[in-house]
């Protein structure tokens, strides 16, 4: 139907080189916010909304807040989209607290606002769809402009009942919990329960807020909430979230580059889905032509994308939820809770549906009611665990098998007779399809390494097909055995490995679930080649979508950088997009984009001195994916030798997402169209 942007804390300053934060970065606001208004003009938009926190100094300094609004009038001067605005913390003062020395909402901030801005809350209307910006700072004030405020959003929302409803607000009602204590950076009671209430009687399909400069996905009912990154600084006191240190630039972590940005909202028919955009903090020092602009590609959303046979194995805790200590700085009295939401921002801005996870994202109501949520947005869930469920795990699958698009089970074959029975009896009560994976012998895993290593290794290969036989012809896995898991070791190679497995389970009427293993047998041997990293993971997503019976799970979305088998993944310990993550996200856009190019079963070849290069076609013209052995020392527009499929293609940076035609130096996808009145 249409797309509109939400950009939100955009904290200008009252000169291009002036800046009342001790913090360097904040000098940089002004730049950034150029660029971004550069980026949103070269895009097709409906409205942008920014949710607040629009200037840096606060109305209390009334001399550099009038300066600081000029500089934003004048940057909005030069976008081609309609504006909508939403008043901050920064912008009408703090929300009322007894706890910090800040300078609270009251009459004379809020005249501050409507010399500059206009109204302080209003609603408007596009297409079949109401929006309504609110004045959060208000809420719990006892201003009269709180009661004035109450009274026309209830009134409003009523008149809108039954109408798609979307709700921009700079608080949050909360960061981690519905039910959490109040701190700087959500809305105390009562206002908090009188905003979240209005959300689930009028059915608000979407609640975006700005203030905490990071990304996180809650729910209120069925409503969906976005608390949105900055497109400043981050900010800092939540780098507690991360199992690694800021890095040496990122000024303690707010100056963490890969983390500005802003949300695309794509609105459909029947819901909509975020696009995150990332901005990596570039600056511009001047309005530019939006023909100038290069647009990259963008992957479908998970709740959209047509193709979805590449996944991740979600062995680290995606729901990890840490409590971040008082810092001095906004919170001194208690500790607040948070949770590591970029590990599913990474997911959907890859296109990413599938995701294999363990038992303990069951455990809880609070998992299961997270996992149902996600699902709404297009995840689907394989469950692994080992052996003959006990009570507790079967009832867990039973009660949650409408959420499971399979279960893999591991099993050791020396007690196949004690457990598979009751595997199978478990899969068949919960409606679950079944997938066996075997556990690798001691003798096995010495031939395999050369030597033996105390690791766990699982999974059935292309020499296995006696033991599948076998276990076809057991009785109590007749009518229940859906497929097999796979294991893809990590000098093996994918193309041709995939194909010799998707025959395989074809032949004997199955799917097979392939593990995509990053690191080799060594478990002391780390692997931190990106490049050689991010073409296996895009071989692997290119050539399993080419084939019927086979779906793919790689085993490390995030870097693996302590204990055994060390390994880099999709992104690093700050959960920022290594070249993987980005290769993956635009490889994935280039599928959706030309899916009449595609879906023959892919062929592969290597090419000496150059990498390797896959093949797909489909009814209307062809793919090629080439993925170098090094970069950018050779450009493979050129170190491929150029065929008929190439000559005429368009070239894909897929590090990028640029059109490189020509000029391309690293993973690449080279898209040919079919000739007008041209058999293929």
């Amino acid at each position: 139907m249409f797309t509109f942007a939400v950009v939100t804390d955009t904290h200008l300053n009252q000169g291009e080189d002036e800046c009342n934060s001790p913090f360097a970065v904040n000098a940089l606001a002004n730049r950034r916010l150029r660029h971004v208004v550069n980026d949103l003009n070269r895009r097709d938009l409906a409205f942008v909304v920014n949710v607040g926190d629009l200037l840096h100094p606060v109305p209390a300094v009334p001399e550099l807040y009038d300066r600081a609004a000029a500089r934003y009038l004048e940057q909005s001067a030069a976008l081609r989209h309609t504006q909508y605005l939403t008043p901050g913390n920064h912008d009408v003062g703090d929300k009322p607290n007894d706890w910090a020395p800040t300078a609270t909402v009251c009459d004379a901030y809020l005249a501050c606002w409507e010399e500059h801005f206009g109204p302080h809350y209003r609603s408007f209307d596009h297409g079949e769809c109401h929006f309504v910006v609110i004045n959060a700072q208000l809420l719990n004030s006892g201003l009269k402009a709180e009661a004035e405020q109450r009274a026309w959003l209830e009134a409003d929302l009523a008149a809108n009942r039954g109408r798609r409803i979307f709700l921009f607000t700079h608080y949050p009602p909360f960061v981690a919990d519905e039910d959490e204590p109040e701190h700087y950076d959500n809305i105390g009671e009562p206002g908090r329960s009188w905003l979240t209430g209005l959300a689930r009687e009028y059915g608000v399909e979407a609640l975006f807020a700005g203030h905490v400069h990071n990304f996180w996905f809650n729910r209120i009912g069925a409503t969906d909430c976005y608390l949105l990154p900055s497109t400043a600084f981050v900010r800092q006191d939540y780098a507690e979230m991360y199992r690694a240190p800021p890095g040496p630039d990122d000024e303690a972590g707010r100056n963490d580059k890969p983390k500005l940005g802003y949300v695309l909202v794509h609105v459909h028919a029947g819901g909509h889905v975020c696009e995150p955009v990332r901005t990596y903090g570039a600056t511009a020092d001047a309005p530019v032509s939006s023909d100038s602009l290069p647009a990259p590609l963008a992957a479908p959303h998970p709740k959209t994308i047509g193709h979805g046979a590449f996944g991740f194995d979600m062995r680290q805790d995606w729901m990890e939820t840490v409590e971040v200590p008082p810092s001095g700085g906004l919170d001194e009295f208690d500790r607040k809770r948070a949770r590591n939401d970029y590990p599913l921002l990474g997911l959907w801005e890859m296109g990413i549906r599938t995701l294999r996870i363990p038992l303990s994202d069951l455990a809880t109501p609070e998992r299961r009611g997270r996992l149902r949520a996600l699902a709404e947005h297009g995840f689907a869930y394989s469950l692994f665990s080992f052996g003959a469920p006990d009570t507790r795990t079967r009832r867990l699958i039973e009660d949650n098998g409408d959420l499971l698009s399979a279960w893999e089970a591991g099993f050791d074959s020396a007690a196949a007779n004690r457990d598979l029975s009751e595997i199978a009896a478990a899969s068949s009560t919960a409606g679950v399809p079944l997938y066996l994976s075997r556990l690798r012998s001691h003798d096995e895993l010495h031939a395999e390494a050369g030597r033996y290593f105390h690791v766990v290794n699982h999974g059935f290969d292309i020499a296995d097909r006696e033991r599948i036989e076998a276990l076809l012809r057991r009785p109590d896995l007749a009518g229940t055995l859906s497929g097999l898991a796979f294991r893809l070791p990590a000098g093996a190679p994918v193309c041709e490995t995939l194909a010799a497995i998707d025959e395989l389970a074809a032949g004997l009427g199955l799917r097979a679930s392939v593990h995509l293993r990053t690191a080799g047998f060594d478990p002391s041997q780390p692997e931190r080649d990106d490049l050689k990293i991010a073409g296996r993971m895009a071989e692997a997503l290119f050539t399993a979508n080419t084939l019927g019976n086979v779906g793919v799970f790689a085993d490390t979305l995030v870097d693996h950088d302590r204990g055994y088998f060390v390994r880099h993944g999709a992104y690093d310990r700050l959960c920022n997009p290594r070249p993987a993550a980005r290769v993956l996200r635009h490889l994935n856009a280039v599928l959706a984009r030309y899916p009449e190019c595609f879906g023959r079963p892919a062929a592969a070849e290597t090419i000496a001195g150059a990498g390797r290069r896959l093949t797909s076609a489909g009814r209307r013209g062809s793919i090629e994916l080439m993925l170098p052995e090094a970069v950018p020392e050779m450009a493979p527009a050129r170190a491929f030798p150029a065929g008929e499929e190439t000559a005429d293609a368009t070239f894909i940076d897929l590090v990028s997402g640029l059109d490189r035609t020509g000029a391309a130096t690293g993973p690449v996808a080279a898209v040919r169209l079919q000739t007008p009145g041209r058999d293929r």
